[in-house]
């Protein structure tokens, strides 16, 4: 986000400390989801698979950590007059739920291209939609314009340490359940969850291999961390909606110190590792969620013969469109 919507100084960045505090913080209101396998995966890919299952968390995705994390973190005076979020969907819904449970309300600028199961998320826990375009820039004035309206607390969807805290839970949790993992690999987009798990990976061991997975139409993450310099106001082109943002000023330099590399995949690869999800370990998972199976299926040579934990980042799909979706596939 741009100074005009985030206007206080880039906060420090979480550690590893600040992993383990979410994970108690978040507790009582998150699931502990389940981390699943199965062999026809595993012998597609080459590699011992853990499926870390946030497509079965509340809300339907990894996002009810951070901002579970971020809301339960604030005082009583800074909830008085609400929360403000931008998100396409999987995060607002999120912080319409935390904000629930916490008892305050939430403003979430949405582009007007989010999917309407995502929508109906948000409104249905009890949060306001506020419409955008679907740039970055039309994201940071609106939300902008709506803190200055209702005076409420900013809770980012990635640029923000008590965030990226939160989502480094899933991998926390991966880790413990799941010994001698070699490598873990997450999808990337504003990069809060990528930097939480990067983060949560080498608090537990330097040694363990952390890789993104990227729609080749939201290359952001990759070109950035390939040219050395942040990559902003591109327009995406994907059909992962969750991975439309770039990386936040917080996340760039977390991800440059932690990431092995960022793989990409093409739009097709994704959809065809959605439906293996689908067919074969009865899982519904979305098309940004999907990415990492996909990176790995694509890519096998930094996976060959290692066990690798995948986090399935969120299950919330429009089923009217599962058809055309599909059909990429074919």
């Amino acid at each position: 986000m741009n100074d005009s919507a985030h206007p206080a100084p880039t906060p420090q960045p979480p550690g590893f400390d600040d992993v383990l505090a979410a994970a108690a913080r978040i507790a009582p209101h998150a699931h502990a989801t389940p981390v699943l396998r199965s062999r026809v995966l595993d012998a597609l890919a080459g590699c011992e698979l853990h499926f870390k299952c946030e497509n079965l968390q509340r809300g339907g995705a990894f996002k009810f950590r951070g901002a579970c994390n971020a809301i339960f973190s604030l005082g009583e005076e800074e909830v008085t007059h609400g929360v403000v979020t931008q998100s396409s969907g999987n995060h607002g819904g999120a912080v319409a739920l935390a904000s629930r449970l916490r008892g305050t309300r939430a403003t979430v600028v949405a582009p007007r291209s989010t999917p309407k199961v995502k929508l109906a998320a948000i409104e249905g826990y009890g949060g306001r939609v506020v419409p955008c375009d679907t740039t970055q820039a039309s994201r940071d004035e609106v939300t902008a314009q709506v803190l200055a309206e209702t005076g409420g607390v900013l809770v980012h969807p990635f640029n923000d340490p008590r965030v990226i805290a939160g989502q480094g839970t899933a991998t926390l949790e991966l880790l413990c359940s799941v010994p001698g993992i070699d490598a873990v690999i997450a999808p990337v987009s504003g990069g809060g969850l990528l930097s939480g798990s990067a983060i949560a990976a080498h608090g537990r061991g330097r040694g363990i291999n952390v890789f993104g997975a990227e729609p080749l139409g939201a290359r952001d993450a990759h070109d950035s961390l390939r040219s050395g310099e942040r990559i902003t106001g591109r327009v995406a082109d994907t059909v992962c909606d969750g991975l439309r943002a770039e990386l936040g000023t917080l996340t760039f330099p977390i991800l440059r110190e932690h990431v092995r590399e960022i793989l990409l995949v093409d739009d097709a690869q994704v959809i065809a590792a959605m439906r293996l999800l689908w067919e074969r370990m009865k899982l519904v998972v979305e098309p940004s969620g999907a990415v990492p199976l996909a990176a790995v299926l694509a890519h096998p040579e930094h996976f060959a013969g290692r066990r690798v934990g995948i986090i399935l980042s969120g299950g919330n799909v429009d089923l009217d469109a599962l058809p055309e979706l599909f059909g990429r596939s074919g």
